[in-house]
């Protein structure tokens, strides 16, 4: 394209533009047969280099079988024994580099003539000085600058100190000094501080070493370590190495995009994002190239029918290229022509399953949803056989509102399959409230305990009675209590881990002992209703109790009142012998009457309306009391209708 700078045909150098340092970036890019090669690990592995390995590399090049001779500062021809192949072997075990890398590398950097001004030994006021690798072959705009650059570090490591020009072998005035220096220098500089790739040594982004981060690279060019994977993977596969065992390293990113960038000559004009799947619509293979032309390399080539995902729609005026990712994740382009699109399969079964079958009214979980074929596409409606039960959003997400057993069902919008699951739903108990936390009860006669449990709608109803002593007092599965000898035990109701407790006192009638009630009174065990609530004076009260024991009044606070105080709901009327001593405690109930102080008005209904919206429970014989309907259950808008009634005179509530 005009005014891009393409790396396949311009020549020079420029600066590297930010998505061509993304795409270089990018290991995923050069995850192929070929290029991979640039992430080879670097470092020397018996089991694998051999020497015959490096000729192979250096198979033609002039490098390739040849005996090793130079010239020296005053132009004279040294000739010797040993190959160039020798010198990278003896350079590899003594630094512990890869002698392929190395073999590459020299190849890379001066090959394939050995006329080459690095290491020709001739270059003015560099006679006799060699740099294999180019190391501080920094760019200059002087003719032969980076030689000339190369060599004076070949002289004396540009102002090394004398022990880094030993550990060296500085000055590389032999072929042999700069092919094992400069792979010592590899070694250290670069391989031993997490460079261990082309890739690494050209991106230094080893974590490891934060010291190096970014800065410390081997090349500028962007591209090296795509270029030079050629050779080494010729080198592989001319030696038939390519199905021995190769380490690889290759770095894995943070927040790393999940499609990579493209290659910067690549217009992003000439393609429409997409995801479409389709099939290879040829009678063989069908060639993916790392870009959208035949100039482009091959990456793989997928068989005949082969199903890829369709990424980029080509849109380019002339000939057209789509971009199409592979199910392993491989990347490429091809001809548009020969894709076709997968017929969008129909949805022919819908399953439903769920974490939890049984959930609490209020809570939510999402419906898991399997669809055959997976790759089957349609909208699903979602909807519950009960929305009193259950409720469903078109996200799958089900929210239980009221108890019982309903289904989630799913379908495909227009069809008629469809996928259910069933769940309960339940309100759990979190308390229990008693008629009475404590009841005297004469020996042989029996006292109905009841007990609410909060909140109204629970599912659990079932409460479980018992008695921590039988002997003393039983009770039945409907609360129903038994005085059975003299003693104190405790009556327990029970829903799952929820226990409330009423103490009960059997005492026993002595003889001559006398206590009588009037008919209009109702006594039942310790509890006495009935009372006529148009005179609650002590003094009206007392007429209606004929003894022969000692009688005393106490209000809901446990505190004595005289004749003029009146009863209320809780107040007791205590029945002592002569010295005192008490013989039984009576409880009164007066109906409507919910905080005890005698009287039925307004403030009682706002107590049992904040009972009802459970902000303040009633408990004991004021949750009695507040029940005016007498039906056994916790007070309800019925009886606070009884109750606005009474107060307006309509219709008075029978004690």
């Amino acid at each position: 394209m005009n005014g891009i700078y393409n790396v396949e045909i311009d020549k020079g150098w420029v600066n590297a533009s930010r998505r061509a340092v993304e795409y270089t970036m990018d290991p995923r890019n050069f995850i192929n047969e070929i290029r991979i090669f640039g992430s080879e690990k670097l470092s020397y592995d018996t089991s694998i280099h051999t020497k015959d390995g490096i000729e192979k590399i250096l198979y033609g090049t002039e490098f390739y079988k040849m005996n090793v001779n130079y010239k020296t500062s005053e132009g004279m021809t040294i000739t010797t024994d040993k190959t160039y192949s020798d010198l990278i072997w003896e350079a590899a075990v003594y630094s512990g580099v890869s002698p392929y890398h190395l073999a590459s590398r020299i190849r890379q950097e001066v090959g394939p003539f050995i006329t080459h001004p690095s290491i020709s030994g001739t270059v003015s006021g560099y006679e006799g000085l060699y740099n294999f690798y180019n190391i501080g072959a920094t760019s200059s705009s002087e003719i032969l600058g980076a030689v000339k650059n190369g060599l004076s570090y070949a002289r004396d490591g540009k102002g090394a100190s004398e022990e880094e020009k030993q550990n060296l072998f500085l000055p590389w005035d032999t072929p042999e000094k700069a092919i094992k220096g400069g792979a010592v220098f590899i070694g250290r500089s670069y391989i031993s501080v997490g460079q261990n790739t082309l890739y690494l040594q050209k991106f230094a982004v080893n974590t490891d070493y934060p010291e190096n981060l970014f800065w410390h690279q081997y090349m500028t060019n962007c591209l090296a370590p795509y270029s030079e994977s050629v050779s080494i993977y010729k080198a592989y596969r001319n030696s038939n190495m390519l199905d021995s065992p190769i380490g690889f390293l290759i770095p894995v990113y943070e927040n790393m995009p999940d499609i990579m960038t493209d290659n910067p000559n690549i217009a992003d004009s000439d393609f429409q994002t997409d995801n479409t799947k389709m099939y290879a619509n040829v009678t063989t293979t069908l060639n993916v190239r790392t870009g959208p032309d035949t100039s482009y390399e091959i990456i793989t080539a997928i068989p005949k029918d082969m199903i890829v995902t369709r990424i980029r729609r080509g849109i380019q005026s002339e000939e057209k290229w789509d971009k199409i990712q592979l199910d392993n994740g491989m990347v490429g382009y091809v001809f548009a022509s020969y894709l076709k699109e997968v017929p969008k399969p129909t949805i022919t079964q819908i399953e439903l399953n769920v974490e939890n079958a049984l959930m609490q009214k209020g809570s939510q979980q999402v419906i898991n949803i399997k669809i055959t074929p997976e790759e089957a596409e349609g909208k699903i409606v979602w909807a519950t056989s009960d929305e009193n039960i259950l409720c469903v959003d078109q996200e799958g997400i089900v929210t239980a509102v009221g108890n019982g057993k309903a289904k989630v069902i799913a379908k495909p919008l227009g069809g008629t399959i469809e996928g259910t699951v069933e769940i309960t739903v339940y309100t759990p108990a979190y308390d229990i409230l008693l008629s009475k936390e404590k009841v005297n009860i004469f020996q042989g006669k029996t006292f109905q305990l009841v007990a609410n449990v909060l909140p109204e709608e629970s599912s659990q109803t079932q409460i479980m009675w018992s008695s921590e002593n039988d002997e003393i007092a039983t009770v039945n599965a409907d609360g129903l209590i038994e005085a059975k000898q003299v003693g104190t035990t405790n009556i327990v109701a029970n829903i799952g881990n929820i226990y409330k407790k009423c103490e009960v006192m059997v005492i026993t009638w002595e003889p001559e002992w006398f206590l009588e009630f009037d008919n209009s009174l109702q006594v039942t065990g310790n509890e006495i209703a009935g009372l006529p609530w148009e005179n609650l004076q002590i003094s009206n009260i007392g007429k209606l109790i004929k003894t022969n024991l000692q009688t005393q009044f106490t209000n809901n606070k446990g505190d004595s009142i005289s004749e003029t105080d009146v009863i209320g709901t809780g107040s007791k009327l205590i029945i002592k012998t002569e010295d005192q001593s008490e013989v039984y405690q009576y409880e009164f109930l007066l109906y409507g009457d919910v905080n005890g102080d005698g009287a039925i008005n307004s403030l009682d209904v706002l107590i049992i309306q904040k009972h009802i919206l459970e902000t303040k429970f009633l408990e004991g014989v004021y949750l009695k009391t507040g029940n005016i309907s007498k039906n056994g259950n916790s007070p309800s808008a019925l009886d606070v209708l009884k109750l606005q009634k009474h107060i307006l005179e309509v219709k008075y509530i029978e004690q």
